[in-house]
């Protein structure tokens, strides 16, 4: 129906749907720093002009949007220091996901960062306006939901880090 340089708009049958053009997938990261001072995870808000405010999500990124053929653990690791400013020690690959699939063909690689080194303040690139935060995972519920009470979108995918809390 419509492509764009990063999606295209898609009907089959009946259905409509989005997808990432040129098979464009995503790495997401979880990242826990195991500190001293406690366990804290690295998240990110950024603006998103669908939701026309500021999301609070984990660091992520675009595989191949750029490179062709790129291993989505390069994808990732890059994309952790780009935006977070934080360097793992090593990635886990914990499968691929899919975001929304009644409405969108998207999936993306979930890691988990390991060993994490601080190397920079991290914002991404020019332009992007990445806002960092390191939130003790003892208090991550209550600090979202102060987010939430001040405007913020929160990104499906914090669920990872509230679903046992939920059940």
């Amino acid at each position: 129906m419509w492509e764009g340089r990063f999606i295209t708009a898609r009907r089959r049958g009946r259905w409509e749907y989005v997808s990432r053009a040129r098979g464009i997938g995503a790495a997401v990261i979880l990242a826990i720093d195991e500190a001293a001072d406690g366990r804290h995870v690295i998240l990110v808000d950024q603006y998103r002009v669908p939701l026309e405010r500021r999301c609070i999500e984990l660091p992520a990124g675009l595989v191949g949007d750029d490179a062709e053929g790129e291993d989505p653990v390069l994808a990732a690791t890059r994309e952790l220091e780009e935006e977070a400013g934080y360097r793992a020690g090593r990635m886990v690959d914990l499968g691929r996901f899919w975001s929304s699939p009644g409405m969108v063909s998207e999936s993306f690689t979930l890691f988990r960062a390991l060993d994490l080194v601080k190397v920079s303040d991290g914002g991404g690139v020019p332009g992007e306006d990445i806002h960092v935060h390191r939130v003790a995972l003892a208090g991550l519920e209550d600090w979202l939901q102060a987010r939430r009470d001040e405007g913020y979108a929160v990104d499906v995918k914090l669920l990872t880090l509230l679903g046992p809390g939920l059940i």
